[in-house]
């Protein structure tokens, strides 16, 4: 299972927010660059950057942290947040992202989403599904969509999408748990996705329990930068990565 960091951007500084809310922000590091440097200092290979200034605008703000941190490190980067578009995406790509996480788009967009898993390849386009009462929630979360998880992933894995990061929005930030019920149903459901499992990962239990479950990867957070789980810890699951 793929260990892979989160680094979330406002106004180009490392932050985390609590539950998807803007007004609830702790900027962690001023330099987002310093930060993926020691992720990949711990043998962390793969990173997930999410431009959320990008998401609330709906389109690629900060873009240059993508670029900064590609030109200075070797992590294979995920990034989203106000992709929106084929500019955006070229804009992403053009940057130095390996793979791209179309969410808002997924929902308001499908057609252009399609596309994009056929000509990118399905490597290249992750799904974004940010769970919110049931429903998928959209743009930085701050809407919730009418779309509901479970057909919203049945259509996707039938347009040829293989990579799924889920997100219970109500888990996120609060360091009381990850909806490990919620992925393992997905994973029951619908057993050729590559579920990566995202928000409120709190403990090395609950990272070892995701594995069994059989998720590709976990995006952990918060966590790190509140020193709940060390990286240190993390060795034992990044050499197998």
């Amino acid at each position: 299972m793929k260990i892979i960091p989160a680094i979330d951007i406002i106004n180009g500084q490392c932050v985390r927010l609590t539950q998807g809310d803007y007004e609830q922000k702790k900027v962690y590091n001023t330099n987002p660059v310093e930060v993926a440097k020691s992720f990949e200092d711990a043998g962390i290979q793969q990173l997930h950057l999410v431009d959320l200034d990008g998401a609330k605008a709906k389109h690629i703000v900060n873009a240059s942290v993508l670029e900064n941190i590609v030109k200075e490190t070797n992590l294979r980067i995920d990034f989203g947040g106000g992709i929106k578009s084929d500019k955006d995406l070229n804009v992403a790509f053009y940057a130095g992202a390996s793979q791209i996480t179309a969410g808002s788009i997924a929902v308001s967009n499908p057609e252009l989403v399609s596309r994009w898993i056929e000509v990118y390849g399905a490597d290249k386009i992750i799904l974004g599904a940010d769970v919110k009462g049931g429903k998928i929630a959209v743009h930085g979360w701050q809407k919730e969509s009418s779309e509901e998880l479970f057909p919203f992933l049945e259509n996707y894995l039938k347009k040829g999408i293989e990579y799924c990061i889920c997100t219970d929005v109500a888990k996120d930030g609060l360091l009381q748990g990850t909806s490990v019920g919620l992925y393992e149903t997905i994973i029951k459901r619908f057993p050729k996705v590559k579920l990566i499992a995202s928000g409120g990962v709190n403990s090395i239990q609950e990272i070892e329990r995701l594995e069994e479950l059989g998720c590709h990867g976990v995006i952990i957070g918060k966590a790190i930068y509140e020193g709940k789980i060390k990286l240190k810890e993390l060795e034992k699951f990044i050499v197998s990565c």
